[in-house]
């Protein structure tokens, strides 16, 4: 800590609704960084934040100091704009993988750190392992590199970016502190904005599946991350997403991948390949190279139906170490699930809800996620959904199909089956369905 208010002045300041400077801030979060202030008191000034909130001077300088807390890449020699997408976390939300290769097609560099899964939503990262070979972590030299040669790089967190979040989230994680707004923003921003891009778009999930369950909420996290981004004189867009049901057929490491791929070679599931080609097109906009948002959905689209976005996600595998042949036989290549065990529907009627939650969960039973942070990852667990909202179905038709490599009387089956089949709500009239996954646009 610098010279100044002590640290319990600090909180006591925050508890009372005070405004902290720019100086204050960056102090204490050095003395998160440092060690310097202990537990106990970065938990009461977590609280005191959860509780009065920041103002968007407070939080541009809180989130400002976390970026500097570790390494900030240089990523200036790089003459292409750099962008990257930043998604809240959704069941079957494989976007990344094909949004990043269609992106970079298009002339946009994509710097790309991604997450792991943890609880009902997948992560980037255990997907792409599930690839054989395939590396996600390369050193920050390594990955400016293969950006400039390819246009985007894959990897997770390293130690050095924006160490301070990883004390203040684990600290979050047990003071009741997740849901704040500013704590929220701040922790997402530090990361993206020490990769060195210029932009961002925001998939901000809602619904019952994401952690936003109200569009509400969505609203005001979009709010604070666009503030932490013009105080950094960065471009954000937010794109609210619906994410009540699971995107796409496929949940699951391996799963997902196969159905990435599917959308990078012009196909797969309509909504999938809808979130591909809208929140790309916003990136090609905030790079400057779209003039207008039907313009860049137009040119991400072209990438994705004329081979050029699975060419450059051949080359990202083959780069990272793993086995490019994926892109065309990825039966072949990707690890598969032993058994196969259908679900039959309990009744006739029409699929009135499918609980992204649940669902995830039923996956999670099967290996496909963690439980805990220590957890391993069976790649080839999952799911294949045979039905979507608004489908009508007869008795014993199968609504979807558990992939596992479990013993047959193993209670996890029974449970991911149990899971399932409380997700789904079969009535007699169909609901009113949408014909699209975006919600709001907020630019």
């Amino acid at each position: 800590m610098s010279a100044g208010r002590l640290p319990v002045e600090l909180i006591r300041a925050k508890r009372d609704g005070e405004s902290l400077s720019a100086d204050e801030l960056r102090g204490f979060v050095a003395g998160v960084t440092d060690g310097a202030i202990p537990d106990y008191q970065i938990a009461a000034m977590l609280m005191a934040i959860y509780f009065r909130g920041m103002s968007d001077d407070e939080l541009g300088a809180w989130a400002d100091a976390m970026v500097r807390s570790g390494d900030v890449l240089d990523l200036s020699s790089i003459p292409r704009p750099k962008i990257d997408k930043h998604s809240t976390g959704g069941v079957g939300d494989k976007i990344s993988i094909p949004l990043a290769p269609a992106v970079a097609a298009c002339g946009v560099a994509v710097p790309m750190v991604s997450g792991r899964g943890l609880g009902h939503t997948g992560g980037t990262l255990d997907k792409l392992e599930s690839i054989p070979g395939f590396r996600v972590d390369l050193d920050t030299a390594r990955f400016a590199r293969q950006v400039d040669e390819l246009g985007v790089c894959l990897i997770g967190q390293t130690a050095r970016v924006a160490p301070a979040d990883k004390r203040l989230y684990a600290l979050r994680d047990v003071t009741g502190t997740i849901e704040s707004i500013p704590l929220i923003a701040s922790s997402i921003m530090s990361k993206k904005l020490a990769e060195g891009i210029d932009g961002l778009v925001l998939d901000c999930k809602v619904g019952t599946g994401a952690f936003m369950k109200d569009t509400d909420r969505a609203r005001a996290l979009c709010a604070a991350i666009r503030a932490i981004g013009h105080a950094a004189d960065k471009r954000v867009t937010c794109v609210l997403t619906d994410m009540d049901a699971p995107i796409g057929k496929a949940v699951g490491n391996a799963l997902e991948i196969a159905e990435s791929i599917d959308v990078l070679s012009g196909g797969g599931p309509a909504d999938t390949r809808e979130l591909t080609v809208v929140l790309g097109g916003e990136m090609l906009v905030l790079a400057r190279v779209a003039s207008s948002s039907e313009d860049g959905q137009r040119r991400i689209a072209a990438a994705l139906d004329d081979g050029s976005a699975l060419d450059v996600f051949r080359k990202v595998v083959a780069a990272q170490g793993g086995d490019a042949a994926v892109c065309e036989r990825p039966e072949q290549v990707l690890p598969r699930a032993k058994k196969r065990v259908p679900i039959p529907a309990p009744r006739a009627g029409a699929i009135r809800a499918i609980a992204a939650d649940d669902v995830g969960m039923a996956a999670l039973v099967l290996g496909a996620g963690r439980a805990t942070k220590d957890d391993v990852i069976a790649p080839a667990a999952g799911l294949v959904l045979a039905c979507r909202l608004g489908d009508r179905v007869e008795a014993g038709q199968p609504l979807a199909e558990l992939h596992h490599d479990l013993a047959d009387d193993d209670p996890r089956v029974a449970a991911a089956a149990s899971r399932f089949l409380g997700a789904v709500e079969i009535g007699d009239k169909a609901p009113a369905t949408r014909s699209t996954r975006i919600l709001e646009i907020i630019r």
